[in-house]
Formats: C-alpha cells, structure tokens, sequence
C-alpha cells in the first residue's frame, strides 16, 4: 500500500469511526424513549408487512448488536435483541428500515435487484483483490502493471456494490419513514428521532461508498503513472 492510499484509509477510517461512534449514542439516546404505540421491533416489522400485503417474510431475532438486515434469500426480517424486544423510538425506526428492504423485494425494486445480482462477484472479487492489488503494485514498479489492472478491475466491483447499496438503503429509510409517519406508529414527538437515527445509520454507508471511489481513484492514478514511466 503506498503512504498516500495508506493515509487516504487512514482519513476514512476516522471518519467511518466518528460516525459509528454518534449512530451508537443516537440508538442508545433514542432506545430510552418508549414509543407511544408501545408496539415492539418484531410488531412494527410484522405490522408493516401486512400493511404492504406482504405474508411470507418470517420476522426472527439474531444475536449481536446492530445485527438487523433482511435476508432476500430465505425471506427474513432478522433484528437484534435490541430491535426484536422493545418498544422503542430506535427499534421502530431501524424495524421499519429492514422492512423497507422487504418491501423492494416483494416490489421487485431495481436497485436491490441489481445488488442482489452482484454478490457473487463481489464476494470472489474482495477474497482476493488485496492480494493482487498489493502485488501488482509491487510488479508495476517493476514495469509490469498488467497485474494491477486486473486489481482495479477486480477493486472497481466492490466500488460499484458500494455506490449502488446508497440508493438500496436510502429507499428503504425513505419507505421507513413514510411508513411510521402515515400509520401515526410514530407520533410528532417521535418521528423527527426515527427520521434522525435513520440518518445517521445512512451516513455509515455514504462513508464507506466515499472511501471505495477515492480508494479506486487512487489505485487508477497508480497505473497510469506505472504506465508513463515505462
């Protein structure tokens, strides 16, 4: 890794950790403040998926803390204890979001459907694209960039998931809101808070897509020097 990619990582990691660091003080201020509708995670994920005709998405309860995603592939609304157990501001909102992913499948929403279709890649790709990276960087200061190329070629796959997982989770929150808004599960008090927390978990992912396209900016500008040079 050259000391400019390295520092450029380093900028984002900071950042990626400043922004976890509110989203976990956001959920745990907004996990103290009991919704009026008193209906727990897994009552607003089920309540939202019969409201939007959905019936055979399973709401379940996995282990860990901020867990929470849908499994398009068995059809699973998964929330943590946090989430699954309580009647909290913070559980309805993130419940509404993993719901908001349900719902673009059932609606056969394009972008989910386009991310789905890149996990296979994406998931060969990053098992060995630091690898190549880190030696065809070694090799195009040899001369030979042949082997970068295919890096960034390999690195570009994780940008694109990155860059299209915004649109996914920004539709999601967007559902989410309009949701909890409509059904008055939220109400005027607690709805701004839903909306915030929301907000903050999208900025996690607005983040890492940021650090992907100047990573591979980065990687691109590598090559063509290699390439002047020779």
């Amino acid at each position: 890794m050259t000391p400019s990619i390295f520092l450029v990582s380093l900028l984002f990691v900071g950042i990626s950790m400043i922004v976890s660091m509110i989203l976990k003080s956001r959920f745990a201020a907004y996990s103290k403040i009991p919704l009026a509708s008193r209906l727990s995670g897994k009552e607003v994920a089920e309540k939202m998926l019969r409201e939007n005709g959905i019936y055979d998405v399973k709401v379940t309860s996995v282990d860990g803390f901020l867990t929470d995603h849908y499994n398009p592939i068995n059809k699973t609304i998964n929330l943590s204890p946090e989430v699954y157990n309580n009647y909290s501001v913070a559980s309805a909102a993130i419940a509404a979001h993993e719901t908001g992913h349900a719902v673009q499948h059932a609606t056969a929403y394009a972008w989910l459907n386009l991310r789905s279709k890149l996990v296979p890649a994406v998931q060969f790709s990053s098992s060995i694209v630091n690898w190549i990276l880190l030696i065809g960087i070694f090799m195009a200061s040899s001369g030979n960039p042949t082997l970068l190329l295919i890096g960034i070629a390999l690195f570009a796959m994780t940008v694109i998931f990155s860059v299209v997982t915004l649109p996914v989770e920004f539709d999601a929150s967007r559902r989410a809101l309009a949701w909890l808004e409509h059904t008055n599960v939220t109400n005027s008090q607690e709805f701004p808070k839903a909306k915030n927390a929301l907000t903050w978990a999208a900025m996690t992912y607005v983040v890492a897509a940021l650090a992907a396209v100047v990573t591979l900016v980065q990687y691109i500008m590598i090559y063509m020097g290699s390439r002047n040079r020779n």
